[in-house]
């Protein structure tokens, strides 16, 4: 018996994967402005449901809402092959949109893995792709990470993708700062880098001239 229940608690954690670290609060003006936007939606019974995980395909739509991707011109490239995304897929055409602007990449023998889910890492760092990855030097990049106590577990071809998108505030740490980059990237995750950059599009107001004292 108590071999079973290690089975299936070690099945439970393999399919089911527990945050290591404990995210804070994802506000909830982050998720209405998200839905919004039309960037994400609820689901049919009105929840959000933001500690579900983002699957590849997911993201993809994501990606193409967010940055309009569907107006870039290289999507007027013939369709690519991929083996495992019907075209009866809901996100068959965003997924085309993302592999023909190289905002995501497939994988070997043609495949794309619609349903696996992402990491915080490859989530962030496809997001900076789309955003415009800023071509920091290595030290600049180290200097940003540095206060994050987790920064070493970055993945290196992450770092500089991580380093954008927390320079310019997109990303949500726990109390101490951490990243939890090799933890899966939730829903409520997702929406809280949207709605930052969201915000970050909004027109900023001007700051108003002060007369000379010689008028």
């Amino acid at each position: 018996m108590h071999q079973l229940l290690s089975t299936i608690t070690i099945v439970a954690i393999q399919y089911f994967p527990v945050r290591v670290n404990a995210q804070p609060a994802i506000p909830s003006d982050s998720i209405h402005v998200v839905v919004a936007a039309k960037l994400m939606t609820n689901f049919a019974d009105g929840n959000f449901y933001t500690e579900r995980l983002i699957s590849r395909g997911e993201l993809a739509s994501i990606m193409v809402k967010a940055f309009r991707l569907d107006k870039r011109s290289a999507i007027s490239k013939e369709n690519l092959v991929v083996t495992d995304v019907a075209p009866s897929n809901p996100a068959f055409n965003d997924i085309q949109i993302v592999l023909k602007t190289d905002i995501m990449k497939g994988y070997r023998l043609n495949m794309f893995f619609p349903n696996q889910k992402v990491t915080r890492a490859e989530a962030l760092a496809i997001f900076a792709q789309a955003y415009g990855v800023f071509q920091f030097p290595n030290d600049t990049v180290n200097e940003i990470l540095a206060s994050h106590p987790d920064a070493q577990t970055i993945p290196s071809w992450a770092r500089k993708a991580i380093a954008t998108v927390i320079s310019e505030g997109f990303v949500n740490t726990d109390a101490q700062g951490n990243i939890a980059p090799l933890q899966p990237m939730t829903r409520g995750d997702m929406a809280y880098v949207l709605s930052k950059y969201l915000l970050r599009q909004q027109p900023q107001p001007e700051t108003p001239l002060i007369p000379s004292s010689g008028e």
